[in-house]
């Protein structure tokens, strides 16, 4: 069962990080740097966009990464407005993928359990709960104050004064913020997590009608 579980993961995950870097690099393109495109990623191909020890994490911790996305902010029209925009591309995008998730599981769950055989209703319905979930977990992990992660290109853009008084220690202890984020953060992340996933699901349920 754990084996399907990992299997099932798979394109769970090769949408999530696609979508991440797919709508990073897009931001980045529109708003003037052409660096991501340059790059090869301004494409929805998975293999532009996947970190195999990020890909592996994910397997195995339940959170992970892409490939890094090298940026220009000089060649944004609006400095770190833009910045930020681009910033909040790949959250906000596992968050749309995650909300998309949820509407397609409650359908599949109302419209085609009686219709699908029971196998394939049964690895249907759980690839699409966890592209739901892995979605929206991701747009909160992506929100912490990490190296490499959304959420510390953030943190630099909108307090650049506090950011580099603490950018150091951060850098230097970030493997081990990491791990204990595995051990012990993944109670305190599953709150929001599951706030959203509840949120998102009483509104697919109320589009379709189901109580």
């Amino acid at each position: 069962m754990q084996l399907l579980v990992i299997i099932l993961k798979i394109p769970a995950i090769l949408i999530a990080f696609t979508a991440q870097g797919y709508a990073k690099a897009l931001v980045a393109d529109k708003l003037g740097d052409k660096t991501p495109r340059f790059q090869g990623r301004l494409t929805l191909n998975p293999s532009a966009h996947i970190d195999l020890i990020g890909f592996l994490m994910i397997l195995i911790a339940g959170f992970g990464w892409t490939k890094p996305l090298n940026t220009n902010p000089s060649a944004y029209k609006r400095g770190y407005k833009d910045a930020i925009k681009v910033s909040v591309a790949a959250p906000l995008a596992n968050l749309l993928v995650g909300f998309l998730g949820t509407i397609l599981y409650v359908f599949t769950y109302k419209f085609l359990s009686n219709i699908l055989s029971d196998t394939i209703y049964f690895i249907l319905i759980n690839m699409i709960w966890l592209i739901a979930t892995i979605n929206i977990s991701l747009f909160v992990f992506n929100l912490l104050p990490i190296p490499g992660l959304a959420g510390f290109e953030i943190f630099r853009d909108l307090w650049p004064k506090t950011f580099y008084k603490v950018s150091d220690k951060i850098y230097q202890y970030q493997f081990l913020i990491l791990i204990a984020i595995i051990i012990i953060g993944g109670t305190i992340l599953s709150i929001p997590v599951n706030f959203i996933l509840n949120g998102f699901m009483a509104f697919a349920r109320l589009i379709f009608g189901i109580l």
